[in-house]
Order: structure tokens, then C-alpha cells, then sequence
């Protein structure tokens, strides 16, 4: 510094003692810059004033000297003391070459600048307001220094700022929003406690409403959350909690909206104490704004669908992503399907919300981008709770439904999350079904490809949804299309519903005509397309026919109509090109005919052929049974066409009688044996009107071997009473009865020429497969 340069109205003594490096002389020459300015305030002399005070400034406080820049704070202190409460005025030129120092490279330095600045602030109270930003800035860095002293200095004066906000009500919170929004980003574990404590202080004002800008803040918050010091991580917990009681006490005030992707996105981080924070702020949100969060929908699910896979570890995010899910589910109505049902064949694509909406960017600081995502298909960039009534809000299914989709296609998620997606797609095929067949094409194959779980409660789910898609009605078209073509298993969206007068499997001419639809109300055009597909993946995977088919089956006949069901499939397998394939299906399907407790109603409709409807049904089922020819003799018995099983049995002296074929003839002695055919054992006492019966059992008895089925049937037989010994003196007088007559409404003769001509289909492909050419060399394998 020149020492003789003027620094009037300092005196050279003054000036000496400033630049002295002992603190004591510094100490003395600010007593003395503070009486000569209490001098100048008596005078009201301003200039000489604001002169002493940027001398202090530009040629001490901002000197390139460290002794000099220590003087400089120092006499600046003391002019802000001398001031008084005109120090306000001067607060600007006061404070600037402070926060400077604030800066500078020596620990001491900024010492003595933090209790510099902690004498100005003190004079001046509430005058410092105004310059709160360029303060809390300052002290924010401060807040991190290394040095403990100085760290220690900051905290007083970071209190004594604090106690002038809590007194004031003239703080400028728009102003201050900004500054605190990027701030809240640092990650100092020393910034983010003195960032928190900040918070915690302003939401303890009265006056100061923060939950209005809790959006500019709250992902910064659950960043915070994250850090590693258990102490800050405590601090925001409390922050969290005291906001999340303010949003409960006043919902109307809270902006849920512009928040949902924020805590979407925390709901899916690693770590247990966001992801548990950020889930319980959902269930919260979800609950008080209600469908105001329906357009976040998809966000919601792919943030809470995955958690409601965990294990006992995280129990606590498990239960409640569970309420956030359940929650949710239930804002979807009735009244947010369309009013009018899609004209058919055209699939309308949904609106993008978005269009409508000026996209938010993101901000400098890599706070994420809070307006409605296009991926979350929102609708609405800002609601209130309050206008949640009055305000409509679209549901729009794009993006739930392609989450959905991602979720249930992921073999590696888990089995309550798979149940979980399968509900919300049955819930939304009940309370939206229009809507929901737009995306039905898309749903089909993923939904067939989950009968293959390895969970049962999982393809139930499957088939509940699978059963609602066959027949609501929302999933009827007008035109089926053309049903015939070279194949029929071929991609889903080419399959229609058949209609009566293509089906065709019956004789038409005279009284003898019967059509092959179901009795029932027909199923939508959806219908038809699933058991054709389903019948396809059973081709392509045996296993689950064998494992889990019978299952399927059952449960298909609980949940849709058991007539529609058979009825159906017999159709479909009447023009199977696989005919190894048809014969196993239909044995398994024969199978649960006779032996399920779910066919009860089925098969006492089919035991009497009363009915034209029983009659029909009857008919569809033999032409396909005959793929089978033991499965066919056993309709026959259920139905008591017993004249009829016998001239099959007949005609089994022109089949190749193979290990298989004579291995389910033991098992159709098995199932007579069994309750099922209980009513067959007790005809056997009547013997003159089932002549019939016994040849056709007694048939069965020349097709085995000597084995323990036909030492059964034989011991069956046996039982057989002679008619002789069975005859009253009523029975002989009265007329005699003829047994059970043929329904004159079907054709036999026709059904046992469709037998033969199965049954040669077959053999030509068995002795294509062997090699063979010779039509007449039947061996019987033993």
C-alpha cells in the first residue's frame, strides 16, 4: 500500500493501525473509524460516510495485502456499528466486500470476514432481508468450509440470520425459491444439513407458506434423503414428515400433480428409506388428490407393481405399495370407458395428452422434469384437490396398458407382481371394456404364453382375463369374417367366430338336420380365437397339455359356459391336420368330460338326449371323439347309445389294435367301475332291455388280453343276472319294454360312416409315418 496516498477522512494513524499485522492495533484503529463515523451521522454527513466506507472497501477490504484486507473487515465492522440503524442504508457497500473475502485462500481471512459480516447483520436486523440470497449463498459455502474456526463462525451467524427470518415478516420467498432450488443439489454433507436446517426453519414461519414450492424442492429432498450421514438422512426424514402433515391438513393447497413424477421416480431407487418415503408420499397422494392422479397411472404401477414382488427384507415398502395399488385400482370407473362401443375392425388410436400441453424443460441443476411424461399418458399439467370433483379427468389406457404388457411379458418378475398386473387388466376389462379391446390384439399372446407359469394362482388370473376378454360383450364384432381357409391355426387376428350355417358337421336334409352352434348364448367374437390359439399351444407344448391342460379346462368351464367350451374345441379339432394331436386332445378332453366334478351339469345334459340342444351338442362332439376310437365308445355309454357302441366296437376288428389302443381300453373299464357310470352297472340288471349293453361291455371283454382289466370287466359280467330268474308273475303279464330308443333327430348311420372315414385317415398316416404302404397288414403290438 503507498503510504503516502490520501486516505482522508482516515488519519495516517488510522491507516497505519489497519494494516498493522497485529490484531490488537486493528482492533484500535476500528474504534477509532467508529467514532469518527458516529461523528459523520451526528453531522448527517452521507458523503464523507459512504467515502470512509468504500475507502475501506476498495483499499483495504479488497487489497492484495492479507494484513490489509484484515484491517479492511474489521473498520468495516465498525462502521456498521457506528451507523447504527441507518446502517440499511449502506448495507450494499457494507456487505459486498465481505462475501468477497468470503473467498479468499487463508482460514483466518475468512474468519474474520464471517464475524464481520455477523456485526453488520446484527446492527442492521431486518434491513438485511433484501440481501438475503447473496447472504445464504455465502453462507452456504461457508457451511462446508474445512476449517473447523470458521465453520464455527458461520453457524453463529447462520443462527443469527435465522432468528431475523423467524422475526420478519417481510422475508421474499419467490425470490429466494430459486437460489434454494439449486442449492438443494450440492452434494457437501455439510451444505445439505445447513440446506435442511434452512427448510426446517422457514416451514416453522407461520408467514411463509413453503408447500407451495415444495415441487422446485422435493426432489432435491429425496436426494438428500439418500446421503450417507445418518444424522442429515434423520434431518430430512423430519423435513419430509413435517410436509407431508402439512399436505394433510390442507390437500386443497397442495399442487399433487406437478409432484407424481418426482415421487414416481424415487419410488424405484435402491435404496430402502427413499423407496419407502417416496411410497408412502404415493399411498398419501393417491388417497387425498384421488383421480387427480389417474393420468400418472403408469407411472404409478411401473413404479409400484415390481415392489409388491419383495420379500420379508421389505415388508414395509411391500404393504404399502400394495395400498398404493389397490388405491388406484379403485379410481377406475364405469364412467371412464366410452360411451359409445368402437365401430368393428378399426382401432382407433387414443389422444396424447401431451399435444396439448407446453413441455416443461428440465433444469440447469438436473432437477428432473415434474410436467405430465408421455410415457405416463398424462392429461393435466397442474390440478388442485379442491377441483378434483369438478374438473373430469381422462383415463387414457395407452400407457397403463403397455406397462402392463412389459410387466406380464418379464419372466423374471415376480409372482405376486404377474397376479397383480393380471387384476388390473381383468378390473380394467370390467369397468372399461371398450377401451380395453383396442388394446386387446396386443394383450392376446402374452396372456396365452402365462398358461405356461409355473404358478396355478398366476393362470388363474390368466383365465379370468382370458374368460372376460372371451365373453364380454364389448368384444363382439359385427362381420366374423370368413371362418374356412387352407388353415386354421393361423395368427390370432385372422381367426373370426363361426357362425351356424358355415358349421355344417350335421346332416341337414329332413327333420334329421341339426346345427352344430352352441345351445348357449354364443360367446364374442374373441371367443373362438382363444380356443383356437389355445388348443394351438397345446400342440406346441405337450407338456403343458399334460401338466397343466386338465386345469385349464376346468377352470375354463367354471368361468365361461362348459357347453361353449366343448362345443367348440370338438369343432375346431374336426379340421385338425395333426391327427396324433386330435386323438390325444380329445382323450383329454374326454377325460375331463367323465371324471370332473365342474362337468357335472354337462354331462347329465348329455346322459338322456333329450333336448334338441343335447342332441346337437352330442353330434359335434362324436365327429371329433371319432379321432379316438375308444374315447368314442365311452360318449357313447355317457349318452346311453349303447346299440351304437356296440356296432363301433364292431368295427374296432378293422383297426390296428396297438399297444395305446388296447392300454385305453383298460382305462374305459377302469372309468366304468368309477361312480360316473353308475347308472350304466345298475342297467345291467335290466337285462332284456340292454341287450346291447352287455354285447358291447362284453365286446370290450373279447378286445383284451388276459390282464387284471379284463379279469374286472369279466368279474362285472358275471354279475349279470339271468333274465329268467328276474321275471314276476307281473313282469309277465305286463307288455314288454323295449330298450332305450335312437333319437330320431340323428343319423347313425351317417355318424358310423364319419367313423370309419376318421379312423382311415388315421391309419394311412400311421403307416405313412412307419414306412408302410400295406393297408391290410393289421398287427396287434403286444
Amino acid at each position: 500500500m503507498n503510504p503516502e496516498k490520501d486516505f482522508a477522512p482516515l488519519t495516517p494513524n488510522i491507516v497505519r493501525a489497519l494494516n498493522d499485522k497485529l490484531y490488537e492495533k486493528r482492533k484500535v484503529a476500528a474504534l477509532e473509524i467508529e467514532k469518527l463515523v458516529r461523528e459523520f451521522v451526528a453531522q448527517n454527513n452521507t458523503v464523507q460516510i459512504k467515502h470512509v466506507i468504500q475507502t475501506l472497501s476498495q483499499e483495504f477490504a479488497l487489497s492484495q495485502h492479507p494484513h490489509s484486507r484484515k484491517g479492511g473487515l474489521i473498520g468495516l465492522a465498525a462502521c456498521s456499528i457506528a451507523l447504527g440503524k441507518d446502517s440499511g442504508l449502506y448495507l450494499k457497500e457494507l456487505i459486498e466486500p465481505v462475501l468477497t473475502c468470503f473467498n479468499d485462500a487463508d482460514s483466518r481471512l475468512r474468519y474474520y470476514a464471517c464475524e464481520a459480516l455477523y456485526n453488520i447483520v446484527k446492527v442492521a436486523r431486518g434491513a438485511v432481508l433484501p440481501h438475503f440470497n447473496v447472504l445464504f449463498d455465502g453462507l452456504s459455502k461457508l457451511a462446508a468450509d474445512p476449517d473447523p474456526n470458521v465453520k464455527s463462525g458461520s453457524e453463529l451467524l447462520d443462527r443469527l440470520l435465522k432468528d431475523i427470518v423467524t422475526e420478519s415478516n417481510k422475508f421474499d420467498l419467490v425470490g429466494f425459491i430459486p437460489l434454494l432450488r439449486e442449492r438443494i443439489y450440492s452434494n457437501n454433507q455439510y451444505a445439505r444439513q445447513f440446506i435442511i436446517s434452512w427448510i426446517l426453519v422457514l416451514e416453522s414461519v407461520p408467514d411463509i407458506n413453503l408447500l407451495d414450492y415444495l415441487p422446485e424442492i422435493l426432489d432435491g429432498l429425496f436426494q438428500i434423503l439418500g446421503d450417507n450421514g445418518k444424522e442429515i438422512r434423520k434431518m430430512c426424514e423430519v423435513v419430509l414428515g413435517e410436509f407431508l402433515k402439512e399436505i394433510k391438513k390442507n390437500p386443497s393447497s397442495v399442487k399433487f400433480a406437478e409432484m407424481a413424477n418426482i415421487l414416481v421416480i424415487h419410488c424405484q431407487t435402491t435404496d430402502d428409506l427413499i423407496q419407502l418415503t417416496a411410497m408412502c408420499w404415493m399411498r398419501e397422494f393417491i388417497q387425498l388428490a384421488g383421480r387427480v392422479m389417474l393420468p400418472y397411472s403408469s407411472g404409478i404401477l411401473t413404479a409400484v407393481l415390481p415392489c409388491l414382488a419383495y420379500d420379508d427384507r421389505k415388508k414395509s415398502i411391500k404393504e404399502v405399495a400394495n395400498v398404493c395399488n389397490q388405491s388406484l385400482m379403485k379410481l377406475v370407473t364405469p364412467e371412464d370407458d366410452e360411451p359409445d362401443e368402437p365401430k368393428p375392425g378399426q382401432r382407433q388410436a387414443e389422444p396424447n395428452p401431451d399435444d396439448a400441453l407446453p413441455k416443461q424443460e428440465g433444469t440447469a441443476s438436473g432437477r428432473p422434469d415434474v410436467s405430465c411424461d408421455s410415457s405416463f399418458s398424462c392429461g393435466i399439467s397442474v390440478f388442485t384437490a379442491a377441483s378434483t370433483e369438478r374438473a373430469p379427468v381422462t383415463l387414457h389406457l395407452d400407457g397403463i396398458v403397455q406397462v402392463l404388457n412389459c410387466h406380464l411379458s418379464d419372466t423374471t418378475i415376480g409372482m405376486m407382481t404377474r397376479i397383480a398386473v393380471l387384476k388390473w387388466l381383468y378390473h380394467l376389462y370390467i369397468k372399461t371394456p371398450r377401451k380395453m379391446f383396442r388394446h386387446t390384439d396386443s394383450l392376446f399372446p402374452i396372456l396365452l404364453q402365462t398358461l405356461s407359469d409355473e404358478s396355478d394362482e398366476v393362470i388363474l388370473k390368466d383365465l379370468e382375463v382370458l374368460a372376460e376378454i372371451a365373453s364380454s360383450p364389448a368384444g363382439q364384432t359385427d362381420d366374423p369374417g370368413p371362418l374356412d381357409g387352407p388353415d386354421l391355426r393361423t395368427s390370432h387376428s385372422e381367426l373370426q367366430v363361426p357362425t351356424a350355417s358355415r358349421a355344417g358337421l350335421l346332416n341337414t336334409s329332413g327333420t334329421k338336420g341339426l346345427e352344430c352352434s352352441p345351445s348357449t348364448p354364443t360367446m364374442n367374437s374373441y371367443f373362438y380365437k382363444f380356443m383356437i390359439n389355445l388348443l394351438k399351444r397345446f400342440s406346441s407344448e405337450r407338456k403343458l397339455l399334460e401338466v397343466r391342460g386338465p386345469f385349464i379346462i376346468r377352470q375354463l368351464c367354471l368361468l365361461l359356459n362348459a357347453e361353449n367350451i366343448f362345443h367348440s374345441m370338438a369343432d375346431i379339432l374336426l379340421r385338425e391336420e395333426d391327427l396324433k394331436f386330435a386323438s390325444t386332445m380329445v382323450h383329454a378332453l374326454n377325460t375331463i368330460l367323465l371324471t370332473s366334478t365342474e362337468l357335472f351339469q354337462l354331462r347329465n345334459q348329455l346322459k338322456d338326449l333329450k333336448t334338441l340342444e343335447s342332441q346337437n351338442l352330442f353330434c359335434c362332439l362324436y365327429r371329433s371323439w371319432c379321432h379316438n376310437p375308444v374315447t368314442t365308445v365311452s360318449l357313447c355309454f355317457l349318452t346311453q347309445n349303447y346299440r351304437h357302441a356296440y356296432d363301433l366296437i364292431q368295427k374296432f376288428g378293422d383297426l390296428e389294435v396297438t399297444v395305446d389302443f388296447l392300454a385305453e381300453v383298460d382305462k374305459l373299464v377302469q372309468l366304468i367301475e368309477c361312480p360316473i357310470f353308475t347308472y350304466l352297472r345298475l342297467q345291467l340288471l335290466d337285462v332284456k332291455n340292454n341287450p346291447y349293453l352287455i354285447k358291447a361291455l362284453y365286446g370290450l371283454l373279447m378286445l383284451l388280453p388276459q390282464s387284471s382289466a379284463f379279469q374286472l370287466l369279466s368279474h362285472r359280467l358275471q354279475c349279470v343276472p339271468n333274465p329268467e330268474l328276474l321275471q314276476t308273475e307281473d313282469s309277465l303279464k305286463a307288455a314288454p319294454k323295449s330298450q332305450k330308443a335312437d333319437s330320431p333327430n340323428i343319423d347313425y348311420a351317417e355318424l358310423l360312416q364319419h367313423f370309419e372315414k376318421v379312423q382311415n385317415k388315421h391309419l394311412e398316416v400311421r403307416h405313412q409315418r412307419s414306412g408302410r404302404g400295406d393297408h391290410l397288414d393289421r398287427r396287434v403290438v403286444l
